[in-house]
């Protein structure tokens, strides 16, 4: 899966705090991403965040 930095991914299950989109900061085994709704960031393995990917929104899109 392509997935750059500076890319927003729209996920199955939303966060906590009820936002389901995130900001991609790092790309490689581990991707750090911030929630949109909060700004909580986490690092999850890649595996477990291409299996949670709905859609990948690009820099220019929305």
């Amino acid at each position: 899966m392509d997935v750059q930095v500076g890319d927003v991914l729209q996920t199955k299950k939303a966060h906590p705090c009820g936002s389901n989109r995130f900001d991609v900061l790092r790309v490689g085994m581990d991707f750090k991403i911030r929630c949109q709704g909060c700004g909580h960031e986490i690092m999850l393995p890649r595996v477990k965040i291409e299996k949670n990917i709905k859609k990948i929104i690009r820099g220019g899109e929305q």
